[in-house]
């Protein structure tokens, strides 16, 4: 029975951050950011949304939590890191985006709450 009840509840975290990805992806363009990918995959892991704006090239990661400040330190190191290669992945296959700027963004998105974007929340330890 518990293994039901942990099944349900990876489900409705799964269903809870598609959720937050689409809202978050609505906020940026309303913004005037143009989405260019969402769940981009690689073998490093997924980049939750690809944008751009102008010469500027983000890679933003979304965090739904239910305090900024959780949202904030939900992103680890290890986490970055990872981030950080798939970017490196994406710039590969994309060579159109060379000569854009890149920043890192967190997407904080809060229950009742316009989503927060905190641009260049971190900096890779490698550079592109």
């Amino acid at each position: 029975m518990n293994r039901g009840r942990t099944l349900r509840s990876r489900k409705e975290a799964e269903r809870r951050g598609r959720f937050s990805e689409r809202l978050a992806a609505w906020s940026c363009r309303v913004r005037g950011f143009r989405v260019l990918a969402e769940r981009y995959r690689t073998p490093f892991g997924e980049i939750d949304l690809v944008l751009r704006r102008r010469g500027l090239l983000i890679f933003a990661e979304v965090k739904a939590r239910e305090t900024f400040d959780e949202a904030l330190h939900a992103l680890r190191p290890p986490q970055q890191q990872r981030l950080a290669q798939a970017a490196a992945i994406y710039l590969r296959d994309h060579p159109i985006h060379d000569a854009c700027a890149i920043r890192f963004d967190l997407i904080a998105v809060r229950p009742w709450r316009w989503p927060r974007q905190i641009g260049d929340a971190w900096r890779p330890e490698s550079s592109f």
